[in-house]
């Protein structure tokens, strides 16, 4: 089964810049669909970005040109740049591998495997 490792977390300032990374046990080279949600206390989980099996990439809209998406050339591994980071960018930041329906690619009921996490604080 493949396994995801997220490291990049921590705690930052209103307007800080932060990259999360995100690597997969996957065979480099494999069809890759790889992406990132996130979750706050009390708020629904919400898909972050995502780059689907033919490469195309999805945003949020809440973090669309701020936070950039990139899958390294082998396909197993995914990182999130976060730049101007607000404090409504807190969160449980998990990374999403293997996509089933790529056009609801930003709904978490459509990826078969989760990481454990990464904690991401802003502060105002």
């Amino acid at each position: 089964q493949e396994k995801l490792v997220e490291s990049g977390g921590g705690s930052v300032q209103s307007g800080a810049s932060l990259t999360l990374s995100c690597v997969s046990s996957k065979d480099a080279y494999s069809r890759s669909c790889m992406g990132w949600f996130r979750q706050a206390p009390g708020e629904e989980r919400e898909g972050v970005a995502a780059i689907d099996y033919q490469g195309e990439i999805t945003y949020a809209d809440s973090v669309k040109g701020r936070f950039f998406i990139s899958l390294s050339d082998t396909g197993n591994e995914v990182d999130l740049q976060m730049r101007d980071l607000r404090p409504e960018d807190t969160g449980m930041y998990i990374c999403v591998s293997q996509c089933q329906y790529e056009w609801h690619i930003l709904t978490a009921a459509d990826w078969m495997v989760w990481g454990q996490g990464v904690q991401v604080t802003v502060s105002s």
